[in-house]
């Protein structure tokens, strides 16, 4: 044990151990092969975070005596109850403690701290580091958050999250079943922070987003089973995105009277197109010899965070884009944030439209394993369905296929995979980015 221990340890072997949890075989030597095998919190390095205030890398030791740093992996609703897991790198948590959530600057009780054993749960009064534990109590924590000790900040790497790539409508069968909709939907986004929930005016309609069809029936499913809502859901929709092509230099004036005050804003902006997932940037480039007011510049950031979820082809979200505020002009008595803020959206729309803009669809990573004798048949329909072959590759009887394909084309898949392969072939497809293809 020692030996192959060490050799996990460094990197230089993997352990295969087998099992069926469908028919409880061999899953103890599996939870055995993880504590004799794996790293301790002791065996990894420390942790790194961020000091919110100093604004520089800290290290925290895995230590009971060092302070508390935690973060939340994962919300659970828990009998109407709100569980958090924490996963607690160094410092205790005590029953009863007021923890501070650096990632949202706000303060959190504990009421109970719970150490899990699958559906089982064992109170405790205290919990010390390397410990995963499940907590009550914190009413304002998300996934992803980091949990210290305020004398102490520490901001842990945040936990990205994918966009949502497709959306489906849904509406309650009867008025009983719209009442409890909504605030099973929000429960569900606490658990869940890839699934999105969005109410349309217009169409009197609730609209989920998630990361497929399978994720969309599943939380469907548990609006009906878990919550007892009777749902009705329409057909499943790819969500997509816009972005320019060129760079473009734009302005925009705002001067109106409105009520017995004029007002007037200015702003110049540079929009520049950006490689394909690196997300939207707003830079400042006005020179430090023009000071600007807090509140005109949060007005400003406020304009264009509107103006990019609404392009110009179909109304969807922009990505991608690089917004630097190059100039703006000042008129004491005259120049107000809702001016500035009106500019600021109005200049960002004029140039997207400027801008060249793209439509792009979500494309998704497939990986698909099919007997070689079916694999002219799988490659044509991929093929079909608009998708790029990025590698095949042959292990005895067995084809593996990796393509990109949108995801658009992907509805209904798995039951032609099955159909084409006589049930013998599977696939996996995970979200690659927002291209155009």
């Amino acid at each position: 044990k020692r030996v192959i221990r060490k050799g996990t340890l460094s990197l230089k072997i993997v352990p295969v151990l087998c099992g069926a949890a469908l028919r409880n075989k061999g899953i103890q030597p599996i939870l055995d092969a993880v504590g004799d095998y794996l790293p301790s919190p002791q065996d990894i390095p420390p942790v790194k975070g961020m000091n919110p205030l100093t604004n520089r890398e800290e290290e925290r030791i895995s230590s009971d005596k060092a302070p508390l740093t935690a973060l939340a992996f994962k919300i659970m609703q828990d009998e109407g109850r709100k569980l958090t897991y924490l996963r607690i790198y160094s410092g205790t948590i005590r029953e009863g403690d007021t923890l501070y959530n650096a990632s949202k600057g706000k303060k959190e009780k504990i009421s109970r701290v719970l150490k899990m054993h699958a559906n089982k749960r064992e109170r405790v009064e205290e919990a010390g580091a390397g410990q995963i534990v499940a907590v009550l109590g914190l009413k304002e924590t998300t996934t992803g958050d980091t949990l210290c000790d305020e004398n102490h900040p520490i901001l842990l790497e945040p936990i990205d999250f994918y966009e949502p790539v497709i959306s489906q409508a849904i509406e309650a069968k009867t008025p009983a079943d719209q009442e409890k909709l909504l605030p099973a939907l929000n429960k569900l986004m606490e658990e869940d922070p890839t699934l999105r929930v969005q109410y349309n005016d217009e169409t009197a309609q609730t609209v989920i987003s998630g990361m497929g069809e399978l994720h969309l029936e599943i939380i469907v499913d548990r609006l009906i089973r878990e919550f007892n809502t009777q749902v009705n859901v329409g057909k499943p929709r790819v969500v997509y995105r816009e972005t320019i092509q060129k760079s473009v230099e734009v302005e925009n004036i705002f001067e109106k009277e409105l009520g017995e005050k004029r007002h007037f804003g200015h702003v110049r902006l540079k929009l520049t197109p950006l490689a394909r997932g690196r997300g939207n940037v707003i830079d400042w480039k006005l020179g430090e010899d023009f000071p600007l007011p807090e509140e005109y510049r949060r007005a400003i950031e406020d304009g264009l965070g509107e103006a990019i979820l609404s392009g110009t082809i179909g109304g969807y979200p922009l990505v991608d884009v690089k917004i630097d505020v190059v100039g703006l002009t000042f008129r004491e008595g005259e120049s107000s944030p809702l001016a500035y803020k009106i500019a600021a959206a109005s200049a960002a729309k004029e140039g997207f439209s400027q801008g060249d803009p793209l439509l792009l669809e979500p494309i998704m990573m497939v990986d698909i394993l099919t007997p070689a004798e079916f694999l002219g048949d799988v490659l044509g329909d991929l093929n079909a369905r608009r998708g790029e072959i990025q590698a095949v590759t042959h292990k005895g009887a067995i084809a593996e296929v990796k393509a990109k394909v949108p995801l658009k084309a992907l509805f209904g898949y798995s039951t032609d995979l099955r159909s084409a392969t006589q049930g013998r072939a599977v696939f996996v497809m995970q979200f690659l980015a927002f291209d155009h293809l």
